[in-house]
């Protein structure tokens, strides 16, 4: 104790230093008051110490200073009586104690105590190492019994990951986080000085964005400060939305005084970093009022197309902005953290001047378990896709994953025009269970702005006769000299009507069919009904074909044309409403089974055809059948010869009994109007 010290009033100052280390493993050591340092008067050293396990009597260093006896208090003073014990204080003049936070006196200096009573609060060095020196002047009375600390190591301590500017600022990076852990960063468990300010700079990559929650947080008032303060947070842990101060990206202030913790609450970034700052008006002998563990993790925040503004997590997709490429679920898996269902909303668009089409392919789903089972995926509340065409009036396709159970991946939809969306519903009550920090995607496929200006208009409405010409308008105005086309054409047939098709004009530069041909689909098929490329061994009847009316159930024929060369190729598909007609055994045509009068009005030469009667005769050949054969067809120049000539002299006639008549009436009435005028000539 301090009276072991033995002063005398003319007795020299005396100096006494201690110095503890405290590592990983303490052990205790049967010497529990240290080891005195040879060639010292009382310098001792504390090694390994853990709470309970070391004592100083008027000699100690520790790393953590639990409440107990302190009286150290020398005075200039002979009478007891006049010297009144002060409490403990800094202002400190004769005997007292320094504490420095570190191995020497060249460390930081955490304060100089004096006085009696008990200790008001326990010390934490910042360290492994603390020095405590206790001076003693000969000033009287000898009345002080000196000081009793414990001394033992503080737990909880732990490393965080990242780098250190100074004292305490830190900045941590993504770069030294495995994607999809977490990390973490401690409020301050050791003593500082007033005015600390120690800054938490958390930084993504440009791609990412910043997640930080409180799985353990407390508020306290200001236990053991140094510097008294008496107005509103003393203390200040503030959150920004920003890698810097800016107080106009505040997401959260703290306050000593009146805040309430906020544990297990997800902070997010908007853009690729946060920075988080604690500030002291007071310091701490302690650690921080504000106590708080902090965990961070850095989420992929990728879009595939533009985010659109106040949407959760809807896309926009523009064909003058990115003609084709990659889309899927959301990577940001964050959003499926919530109580509510999620729906993420893609949209394709394109101007309808145009005239696009978009190409939508679902490349691989990854649906998980859900309460309930896709058995309606319309109405069902499961996770799926629904692609919806507003060209069609309604939902094209939905996926869910029955569907894929039962359908072949990957499934191809093109628009019926310039616009088409998906949508991505999540049932919320399996979301954070089933995709949460999930590494595959729920759902990704590519898309294509396919059909450009240069193919015109895509749907062509129903008429008994028509044509499509490519290129509708010059490539070198409306483009396509630069990329591949994929013109896609819906041709809609009249119900209970066949079609005949067949191309009278072809010039492709591209003696390749897999890099230029035309493709014949009917509706729900896979596979084309029919091709028709430039090839050297393809001869005219490869060029013409058939379709039944059975087979168009949707009352519509795709036509398919697909050029690596689309600005130097042409041609000209004609098509034809008809009934083709059943034949006898000898290749006949059974005119019993003719249909109705009407539908059926010209029977073609020498086919099993019949085509309407406005068709004959009108400059484009109808009937189906080889153009360079010599068997007669609609335009054949006898049938259209004896049609026409018949029509002539009927008119010819009519008109030279109309001109008679009218000629007739002319002189008569020329007469009359000479007769009128005679008598007036015989008054002169």
């Amino acid at each position: 104790m301090g009276s072991l010290l033995g002063r005398e009033p003319s007795a020299p100052r005396r100096v006494l230093r201690v110095y503890g280390r405290f590592g990983p493993n303490p052990v205790l050591y049967p010497y529990r008051r240290g080891e005195v340092i040879p060639g010292t008067y009382c310098e001792r050293v504390f090694t390994d110490c853990k709470l309970q396990s070391c004592f100083v009597q008027s000699q100690s260093p520790r790393l953590y200073i639990e409440n107990e006896e302190f009286n150290v208090d020398g005075q200039r003073c002979e009478n007891p009586m006049m010297c009144p014990m002060s409490p403990i204080s800094t202002n400190c003049h004769y005997d007292f104690i320094r504490i420095y936070d570190g191995k020497n006196e060249d460390a930081a200096l955490i304060g100089t105590f004096c006085g009696m009573g008990r200790f008001p609060h326990s010390i934490i060095g910042s360290g492994q190492d603390i020095m405590v020196e206790f001076v003693s002047s000969p000033a009287g009375p000898f009345l002080n019994t000196g000081f009793h600390f414990n001394v033992g190591n503080w737990p909880g301590h732990v490393e965080s990951s990242g780098s250190r500017n100074g004292t305490c600022d830190w900045v941590f990076s993504s770069d030294t986080v495995v994607r999809g852990q977490e990390s973490i960063f401690l409020s301050l468990a050791h003593w500082y000085p007033p005015g600390t300010s120690c800054s938490y700079l958390i930084r993504g990559r440009s791609d990412e964005v910043v997640r930080m929650y409180f799985p353990s947080f407390r508020v306290r008032p200001i236990e053991a400060p140094i510097r008294p303060y008496d107005g509103d947070c003393g203390e200040t842990l503030i959150i920004y939305d920003s890698d810097r101060e800016d107080d106009a990206r505040i997401m959260k202030m703290f306050c000593d005084t009146f805040s309430r913790p906020l544990e297990k609450h997800d902070f997010i970034s908007t853009g690729s970093a946060m920075f988080v700052k604690f500030e002291s008006r007071t310091g701490s002998y302690d650690g921080s009022s504000l106590y708080y563990w902090a965990q961070y993790d850095f989420f992929n925040n990728t879009h595939y197309g533009k985010p659109v503004e106040d949407t959760l997590c809807d896309e926009l997709f523009e064909s003058y902005v990115r003609p084709e490429g990659k889309f899927g679920s959301p990577l940001n898996t964050l959003l499926y953290k919530t109580d509510e269902d999620v729906m993420c909303r893609y949209q394709f668009k394109a101007p309808r001047y145009q005239y696009r089409r978009i190409l939508l392919t679902i490349n691989s789903t990854n649906f998980k378990h859900n309460e309930d089972a896709c058995m309606d995926c319309l109405n069902d509340k499961v996770d799926k896709l629904k692609i919806i065409d507003p060209f069609r009036n309604g939902t094209n396709v939905c996926i869910c994953d029955n569907w894929v159970t039962g359908n072949r991946l990957p499934p191809s939809i093109v628009s019926n025009g310039p616009s088409l969306t998906l949508e991505m519903h999540i049932d919320h009550r399996n979301a954070l269970q089933n995709y949460f920090k999930l590494t595959e995607p729920i759902f990704d496929g590519t898309y294509k702005f396919i059909h450009s200006p240069i193919c015109g208009p895509t749907v062509i409405p129903a008429a008994t006769e028509g044509n499509i010409v490519y290129p509708k308008y010059e490539p070198y105005v409306y483009g396509g000299y630069g990329e591949d086309v994929h013109c896609i054409w819906e041709l809609r047939v009249k119900q209970e009507r066949d079609v005949w098709l067949y191309v009278d004009q072809l010039d492709f530069s591209l003696n390749d069919c897999s890099l230029e041909v035309i493709e014949v689909f009917l509706p729900g098929r896979d596979r084309p009904e029919f091709t028709i490329c430039e090839k050297s061994d393809t001869g005219e009847d490869a060029k013409t074909n058939i379709l039944k009316a059975r087979d168009l159930i949707e009352g519509a024929i795709n036509i398919h044309f697909k050029s690596s060369a689309p600005g130097h190729s042409n041609f000209k598909l004609t098509w034809t409403e008809l009934f083709e007609l059943p034949k006898n055994s000898d290749g006949t045509v059974m005119t019993s089974k003719l249909i109705a009068s009407g539908d059926c009005e010209f029977v073609c030469p020498g086919q099993a055809a019949c085509i309407n009667n406005d068709l004959v005769c009108n400059g484009v050949r109808n009937c189906p059948g080889n153009a360079s054969a010599a068997a007669q067809h609609d335009e054949a120049p006898e049938i259209c010869f004896a049609r026409t000539g018949s029509k002539f002299n009927y008119v010819a006639l009519g008109l030279g009994a109309a001109g008679g008549t009218v000629v007739a009436v002319a002189v008569i009435i020329l007469v009359c109007r000479n007769c009128r005028k005679r008598p007036d000539d015989n008054t002169f």
